[in-house]
């Protein structure tokens, strides 16, 4: 079968399968831009069910685009603590500000200039455009990449410069035969069982066909249900008597991703001072992983067994009365696999200056921290204080 057959023929069936089972999602339920932007700067990363509540929440607290310009750093790393890579909602809100400066806080509809917003690559802009705006631009994420490669054999590297433009071109020629072949016709609406939502930003804007904004979410939603990494439900998926991996049994080898990057283990020592019932933490400057984050006072501890008190006396002049070992935290950013020991320190008398600031256990809700050391702030609560 060609290319192109097989194309006309994908488009149908992708639209609607995707009409009879896609997930009730919130954004699914508004063409608002700002509110579909933050959702897909959310999901970067990301677990659908991981950032539903924090979209919510967003949305609540900041419903429009000149809220999210104007709020406090504060404020936006609280709103965003736990769902990390913050570097995301940094961009977000400084995009949002040139918004508000370039386009009178309405969010632009020319992919050009979504494509030119800080925190915005060629992925982001393609959804926004056919998710918000129903345009036949092309989206190429890991569930896209997946189904693509998968449905049509390509056994290449989808990173290579080549096969990746290869891919792109496939996503392109998609979206543009669904605009093409089904233009005029009012596609099914996805049944979610309740009322969809709407904004006043959709209520402003004209009835119009959905095809291009359903189809480039039926490849991310077929990839994220069917089409998975592993144990993929070929028996089920709604394309797979066009799919070249399903009939070769090449479904595990594609795509070809190559060697995976050895994970590499960092280990810290964290200190959980006390004086007075108040403990020390400190904010992470700017320029650096985790930027404007808070967290306990920590040291990297690079090759041979270190002892923590010696590293303790040797970063404070502080006189203790207990040193203890107080919890292990294990996480992954990345490629690097963290290992967090904490210690339990409380000082026989105030000292006189400190770096950071001292806060009382009912504060530490008032910050973003990091993830390990919220896990921390929690388990101080929880246990240091309430086992007196």
């Amino acid at each position: 079968m060609s290319r192109d057959l097989k194309i006309k023929k994908l488009v149908p069936l992708l639209l609607d399968w995707f009409s009879a089972n896609a997930r009730d999602l919130p954004w699914r339920r508004t063409s608002d831009p700002y509110a579909i932007w933050v959702s897909e700067i959310m999901l970067q990363q990301t677990q659908v069910k991981t950032v539903i509540p924090f979209w919510n929440r967003w949305l609540r607290e900041l419903p429009t685009i000149e809220a999210a310009a104007n709020a406090s750093s504060a404020k936006i790393h609280k709103l965003w603590e736990g769902l990390g890579y913050y570097t995301r909602v940094r961009n977000l809100q400084t995009a949002a500000q040139v918004i508000a400066e370039k386009h009178g806080g309405e969010f632009p509809e020319n992919f050009d200039d979504v494509l030119a917003l800080p925190g915005i690559g060629r992925y982001t802009a393609g959804a926004i455009c056919s998710i918000a705006f129903n345009q036949p631009t092309p989206i190429l994420d890991g569930n896209v990449i997946r189904v693509l490669t998968r449905i049509f054999g390509i056994a290449e590297n989808p990173k290579e410069k080549e096969t990746n433009a290869r891919l792109w071109k496939l996503a392109e020629d998609l979206v543009k035969e669904v605009n093409s072949s089904r233009c005029g016709e009012r596609p099914r609406e996805p049944d979610f069982g309740r009322q969809r939502h709407t904004t006043a930003r959709e209520d402003a804007r004209p009835t119009k066909n959905e095809n291009c904004s359903h189809l480039n979410q039926s490849l991310m939603e077929l990839g994220a249900l069917i089409c998975t990494p592993r144990n993929p439900q070929c028996l089920i998926c709604p394309v797979n008597k066009l799919c070249v991996a399903f009939k070769e049994n090449r479904t595990e080898e594609l795509p070809n991703l190559g060697k995976r990057v050895t994970a590499t283990a960092r280990t810290f020592f964290a200190f959980i001072i006390e004086r007075n019932g108040k403990f020390l933490v400190q904010q992470r400057p700017t320029g650096i992983v985790n930027a404007h984050l808070w967290e306990f006072p920590n040291f990297e501890i690079n090759g041979e067994k270190k002892d923590a008190q010696k590293i303790f006396d040797s970063a404070f002049n502080f006189k203790t009365t207990t040193f203890q070992p107080l919890r292990t935290i294990k996480h992954s950013i990345t490629r690097y696999r963290m290992t967090l020991e904490a210690f339990h320190v409380r000082l026989k008398n105030s000292p006189k200056k400190s770096a950071g600031v001292w806060l009382s256990p009912e504060e530490f809700d008032s910050l973003a921290f990091s993830s390990a050391h919220k896990k921390l702030a929690s388990f101080t609560a929880d246990c240091i204080l309430s086992g007196r």
